[in-house]
């Protein structure tokens, strides 16, 4: 159990951020998690450094969503590879839907907290 927790347990960088800041772009950092979206928040609210933590955290997991949907489609088309594969980039596609849904919950209470695996990786500056 101790394994899970620590693979849970990221740094929370919350302190860092103005509260003003968090409570103005809230929902701006929700929708850096749901896919295409988050290019609002990237463009919208650019000067925010707590919508922008999120969008650093959100840029990596998409582009690892859609990563997956694009290998899994020609492997699935393979007999006998295709059910395999497609099981494991299913469980792979549920382990992002996953992460999505930690960092909303984070950016909707007002958390700058890094996303286990993806979170380590910054795009934007």
């Amino acid at each position: 159990m101790a394994d899970v927790n620590s693979f849970f347990d990221t740094p929370d960088t919350t302190a860092e951020y103005e509260p003003k800041d968090i409570q103005d772009n809230k929902i701006m950092a929700v929708l850096a998690y749901i896919g295409l979206l988050l290019l609002i928040p990237l463009f919208a609210a650019k000067n925010s450094k707590f919508a922008r933590f999120h969008v650093n955290q959100g840029l990596p997991l998409m582009i690892v969503g859609l990563a997956i949907g694009i290998i899994s489609i020609p492997l699935g088309l393979i007999p006998i590879v295709g059910i395999i594969t497609s099981i494991i980039f299913g469980l792979a596609g549920l382990c992002v839907l996953a992460l999505a849904i930690l960092g909303i919950v984070n950016a909707s209470t007002g958390k700058a907290k890094k996303l286990p695996l993806v979170g380590k990786f910054k795009i934007l500056k």
